[in-house]
């Protein structure tokens, strides 16, 4: 391979010339050395080592990009929401998982400092862990004090730009259809309770249950991990303890699929036995069989505005863009039996189409 002395000897400059030239420095380089040096980087098919251009250039150009697990579908569609803004401004994503790891998240902020990236975004959920949190934010505090820009996408305990799902009212929205579709006996596959989004998606689901006169106990809720596995095992542990529960909120659509399969197994009809609705409207949710009612986030939209934030011109104060919730119905959602209503009191809702509409 071609190296950048090999450029600077066909081009008869200086090394310090030919880096110049290649690295887009500011300092001035005449029309013609600038035409020979670019001949012989063509002639030698020269590539640039990425690692010396970050040093050379006077601005960074990677940003970083700390998720729980981008094979999760939200954070597949989030990821292309980043990876969309990024591409349009010549802009290199480097994306860590996590898997959930806090102590994995501190490692990734210090190497992707360490790597002088332009930003970093934390498209993951906050944790419910103070010693963390004051971790991360000495961390982050560091890094944007030598100049990198910072964004988060959730709840966390970090003063800065923001996006915000709206996931309490998102729970709202779950817990008020159920209500209306005459369920009383309502069972909850919740995320792992350390994250703040769990918390978020619970406690608007219990706002729309006690607006209903209906308590949503413990013993009717079960913590898993957010992907399909945990929605099945939860929902089984949900089944065995409560048999005649007609209704399931599972607070991921990966839970929801996996609550589904539960169902199947048990030959427990959906939604005349038993309704389900998931959380975040990620692609599948639309081709499973029955189709899942949820509530639909927008999650190409959520990366799309952090990745604009972290790019953008710096503000003087720190920005939150909220962000809404919509359901969606679908099919796995429907009247609860005639004889699990009791008194619901609550006329089932008119129907709409699997659009939503």
């Amino acid at each position: 391979m071609a190296t950048l002395s090999d450029v600077a000897r066909r081009a008869g400059v200086s090394p310090a010339t030919a880096s110049r030239v290649i690295n887009g420095s500011s300092k001035p380089v005449t029309d013609e050395l600038r035409e020979r040096v670019l001949a012989a980087v063509a002639e030698l098919q020269y590539v640039p080592n990425a690692h010396a251009q970050l040093l050379a250039r006077s601005h960074r150009s990677a940003v970083g990009v700390i998720v729980h697990d981008v094979s999760d579908p939200y954070f597949a569609e989030i990821t292309r929401g980043l990876q969309r803004v990024a591409t349009d401004q010549g802009r290199l994503l480097m994306i860590c998982n996590s898997y959930r790891d806090p102590d994995r998240e501190l490692e990734y902020v210090e190497l992707l400092r360490g790597h002088q990236v332009a930003a970093l975004i934390l498209a993951g959920s906050g944790y419910h862990d103070d010693a963390f949190t004051r971790q991360l934010n000495e961390k982050l505090a560091a890094y944007e004090a030598t100049g990198g820009r910072v964004a988060v996408i959730g709840r966390h305990e970090h003063s800065g730009d923001a996006v915000m799902p709206d996931n309490r009212a998102g729970g709202y929205l779950a817990g008020r259809e159920l209500c209306e579709l005459g369920h009383r006996a309502i069972g909850v596959v919740a995320g792992p309770r350390i994250l703040t989004t769990t918390t978020d998606r619970l406690a608007g689901l219990r706002q729309a249950l006690a607006e209903q006169g209906l308590d949503l106990p413990e013993r009717r809720i079960r913590y898993a991990e957010f992907d399909r596995d945990g929605g099945a095992e939860a929902t089984a542990r949900l089944l065995d303890a409560d048999p005649e529960l007609t209704a399931i909120a599972a607070l991921n659509d990966s839970m929801a699929i996996g609550a589904l399969a539960t169902l199947r197994a048990r030959s427990l009809a959906v939604p005349q036995r038993v309704s389900v609705v998931g959380f975040d409207d990620m692609p599948i949710a639309r081709d499973v069989t029955p189709a899942l009612t949820t509530v639909r986030l927008p999650l190409v939209d959520m990366g799309v505005r952090a990745m604009s934030l972290v790019l953008g011109v710096e503000a003087p104060a720190p920005r939150v863009e909220v962000l809404p919730a919509e359901l969606v119905r679908r099919d796995t959602a429907g009247p609860a039996p005639q004889a699990a209503r009791g008194t619901a009191g609550v006329a089932p809702s008119p129907r709409r189409g699997a659009d939503g509409s």
